[in-house]
């Protein structure tokens, strides 16, 4: 049982940060609620956690109703709270509670809120109700109407089917500035209220400030709600929300003909509503790498575009940005307005481009800007948790493809105690958790791994791959190396973006990078060409590789990609026993991740060069025995057949020699073998037999 660490982060606000409550809580939560598809419940559930807190606390039954009335507003202003109880602030400062209230700067909250929880559900029946209608009451004014019937909803027992326009009104209110907990809040409420197509109108809100809350299941619930059966405008203005909330359950896009939702009118407001739906199912199609899907509804979207004359506002832009995502790099510099096709097309094409300064410097000055810019393709979710999600995301991979994986990682980890960072991008976010997490720890860690039990079940991550890279980096070259080739033999499953940390594990397997549309900027398929490079260089061309290599890397910005460069010119110059030129660039790969922030990475190169130290050492010693014999098969073995050979005569292991090579136990195997067909010897023992004769008679 995980909690979305946004989700932890919420109830730990909710319960004062103790660690029972919040277990025990969690426990009665649903998946979908633990998960963040689905909100918590207002008010949470007592426990026995927070009924033990306070056993045996005996309150006044005016203390009790203020603080029922403080948990149950939905906000900390102090005035309509002194007049609900009918004292000043003075006299509550001098009252039984006062330490369980914080007044100040006409604000009143709750200590600890874990009293209001423990309040409101040892009251007796009918206090919370009779509390929101007093509370309602002296917020009667026109200015509080809202409030008014928020509390006169929430107090009654029968429907109030005249609070739920104001309800709603504001509920839309909130949910375009950002606020969708609230705007959720409210809009379920006035769904349980309103009758005909005013519960239509309320589901529509509440499925959007669903969706911009990252609550997917929430959102399909109550825009599922309107078909077939809602009016037809709700339905169209809903299509959007419902397709993301959808797609994320599933993991792919509905399969469904987006002419079956056209609409039935005229009405240039529904053409524009289904045309979005069409642009923004284009765009999450993109994202999975669903070429397919993504051209029937770019098609739909050219369709409706020309219907109501969005060609350049929408059209045009989402186009680009789909193509874009699915690894067409190609565009005509379209651009468009706001958070997405404005702000993240720009930053996401100029990082593909090289210059990735520019791309996080056009995403901090989007986040950072007043009154942001509004955007046709995601208009209304502007300020939602979700497109703030989806910009952090994209500023984490920038972050990595700059080669700052220590800072990558403090940003991913802060967002998602705060964001659902796990939904843009068909997962991306948790891929970039668990790579950040084995390159600065070695391990995935708490958050990341709380990340991906959040995932829903039909989304799949290459876990595969995070295993191999665990395994490199803690010197296990057999399990990277057969894990590696498993992955392989499964087809190879990766997301669309260039996410590093998988050629030198596949080197290990001697396998190819698999060819695919990655999305990644220049320099990435420099440094992994470069790596390949080195890797299949025959020993004859070892050195000028070597060297051309070099002088390339060195152009690279990247210190992380540089440094993965330099730790392979390391490990393929021990292979061939160039002890000098492996200790020189091994320890130039530690500077840079060092400089990477990829603690793991250098801790790995450390420990290699520790093992060249000593090898180097015991090779000296062994080698001077046996020099005569070095030199006399030299001529009949590759340099790396040599190496494995002059090891095995001294008794290591094959996995001692793989250690010491860098290499896999498969490979010294293979090494071996050689070397016994080409010295017509069958056994390790002839083999040492061998040497030793050759030495003395040569």
């Amino acid at each position: 049982m995980g909690c979305a660490p946004h989700v932890l982060s919420r109830l730990a606000r909710h319960l004062n940060r103790d660690p029972v409550a919040i277990r025990e809580i969690a426990q009665r939560l649903t998946p979908a609620q633990r998960h963040g598809m689905s909100p918590l419940p207002d008010p949470l559930p007592i426990v026995p956690a927070v009924s033990a807190l306070f056993e045996g606390r005996q309150l006044s039954p005016a203390d009790r109703e203020l603080i029922i009335a403080v948990a149950v507003s939905l906000d900390d202003t102090l005035a309509p709270v002194l007049e609900f109880d009918g004292r000043t602030a003075e006299e509550i400062g001098r009252s039984a509670v006062s330490a369980d209230l914080s007044l100040r700067a006409g604000r009143i909250r709750l200590v600890d809120p874990r009293l209001g929880i423990w309040a409101c559900a040892t009251a007796r029946p009918g206090v919370v109700e009779a509390v929101h209608e007093r509370l309602g009451a002296v917020q009667a004014s026109e200015q509080n109407r809202w409030r008014l019937d928020w509390h006169r909803a929430r107090g009654s027992l029968h429907g109030q089917p005249s609070t739920a326009p104001e309800l709603i009104r504001i509920a839309r209110e909130l949910s375009e500035a950002g606020d969708s907990d609230r705007a959720l809040l409210l809009s379920v409420e006035a769904a349980r209220h309103a009758t005909g197509e005013l519960r239509d109108e309320a589901r529509l809100v509440a499925g959007a400030s669903a969706i911009g809350g990252g609550f997917a299941r929430e959102a399909a619930t109550q825009l599922g709600g309107l078909f077939p059966d809602g009016g037809e405008r709700q339905r169209l203005q809903g299509l959007a929300a419902l397709l993301v909330a959808q797609s994320t359950m599933r993991g792919a896009v509905p399969d469904v003909d987006p002419g079956a939702f056209k609409p039935t009118s005229d009405d240039p407001q529904d053409w524009y509503a289904w045309t979005r739906a069409a642009a923004l199912a284009a765009g999450l199609s993109a994202e999975r790498g669903d070429r397919r899907r993504m051209r029937v509804w770019l098609d739909a979207l050219r369709e409706g575009s020309a219907r109501v004359g969005a060609e350049q506002e929408l059209r045009d832009p989402v186009v680009a940005l789909s193509w874009l995502v699915v690894g067409d790099t190609e565009g005509d510099g379209v651009e468009g307005a706001g958070a997405v096709t404005g702000g993240m097309l720009r930053a996401l094409r100029a990082a593909v481009d090289g210059d990735i300064d520019l791309g996080l410097h056009v995403l901090a000055t989007h986040s950072s800007s007043i009154g942001p810019e509004l955007d046709p393709f995601i208009a209304g979710f502007e300020n939602s948790a979700l497109v703030r999600a989806y910009r952090v995301v994209l500023e984490v991979l920038l972050l990595v493809w700059r080669g700052d994986i220590g800072s990558a990682r403090d940003r991913m980890q802060l967002a998602a105690a705060a964001l659902p960072v796990g939904l843009p991008f068909a997962g991306l976010g948790v891929v970039l958790a668990r790579r950040l997490d084995l390159a600065v720890i070695g391990e995935v860690g708490p958050v990341s791994r709380a990340l991906t039990d959040a995932l829903p079940p039909a989304v799949r991550i290459d876990l595969l791959v995070d295993r191999s890279i665990r395994s490199y980096l803690a010197g296990a070259a057999e399990d990277a190396a057969s894990t590696a080739r498993l992955w392989s033999d499964l087809g190879s499953p990766q997301t669309t973006w260039a996410v590093p940390g998988i050629d030198e594990v596949l080197g290990s397997a001697h396998q190819k990078v698999p060819a695919s549309h990655l999305v990644g900027p220049p320099e990435a398929r420099v440094a992994q060409d470069l790596r390949r490079r080195l890797r299949s260089a025959a020993d004859g061309r070892w050195s000028t590789v070597r060297d051309e290599v070099h002088a390339r890397a060195r152009g690279l910005r990247s210190p992380f990609e540089r440094g993965r460069v330099e730790a392979v010119i390391g490990a393929q110059s021990a292979i061939r026993d160039d002890v000098r030129s492996a200790s020189t660039h091994l320890l130039a790969a530690h500077s840079l991740f060092e400089v990477a922030g990829a603690t793991a990475w250098a801790t790995a190169v450390q420990e290699r060069l520790s093992r060249l130290d000593h090898s180097s050492e015991q090779g000296t010693a062994s080698n001077d025995a046996l020099s005569a014999c070095r030199r006399a098969w030299a001529h009949l073995l590759t340099s790396r057949e040599l190496e494995t050979a002059m090891r095995a005569v001294t008794g290591a292991s094959n996995r001692e020699i793989a250690d010491a090579l860098v290499v896999s136990i498969r490979t010294v195997e293979v090494h071996l073998g050689r070397v016994f067909s080409k010295l017509e010897v069958r056994t390790r023992v002839e083999l040492t037999v061998l040497a030793h004769r050759t030495n003395r008679h040569t």
